[in-house]
């Protein structure tokens, strides 16, 4: 209603924002230790630390390309040498573990390729399959059967033990 409005109880705002009233001539002090710090402290570390790590970064090896120095087998190792059993047994769990990383590589891009062909994966994803039926089943000849508490020198005599079947069959 036209007549509901009262001019005195809602003021028009001023068309201009005043000028801040300085009481003094002097700069803040805050303001002026604030710059000291940030160019005599902040700014020569961080500029020293973007040169140290742009040098680093060009001979940082990346962790997933580390190579370690293959270590001898067990069929190595001689007799009594209890070091060289253990480094054989390190060498064996990373290779165990490598393999089992590669084979569920395989089964997910065989799985990718089944769900991104649908029906038709049969036909379309055969290279898929066969690399996956392929690394199951090396990786079955040499870690199968090795139960929970597998070893490297579990594996050589299971290696052993089908070698010598072998032998037997050709024989």
């Amino acid at each position: 209603m036209p007549g509901d409005f009262d001019k005195g109880a809602y003021p028009e705002p001023p068309r201009q924002t005043p000028a801040p009233d300085k009481q003094t001539a002097l700069p803040n002090p805050a303001i002026i230790l604030s710059k000291l710090f940030y160019y005599a402290v902040d700014l020569p570390v961080t500029t020293a630390r973007g040169v140290v790590d742009g040098l680093r970064s060009k001979n940082r090896p990346v962790y997933y390309h580390q190579k370690f120095r293959r270590v001898p087998d067990l069929t190595d190792c001689e007799e009594g040498d209890y070091l060289c059993y253990y480094e054989a047994e390190m060498q064996w769990r990373r290779d165990y573990k490598v393999n089992q990383e590669v084979l569920k590589i395989v089964q997910e891009r065989m799985r990718a390729c089944h769900q991104r062909e649908g029906y038709s994966y049969e036909q379309n994803c055969a290279k898929e399959i066969n690399e996956f039926n392929e690394t199951a089943k090396n990786y079955q000849l040499c870690y199968g059967d090795l139960g929970a508490y597998a070893s490297a020198r579990k594996c050589l005599m299971k290696q052993k033990e089908r070698m010598m079947e072998a032998q037997a069959e050709t024989a």
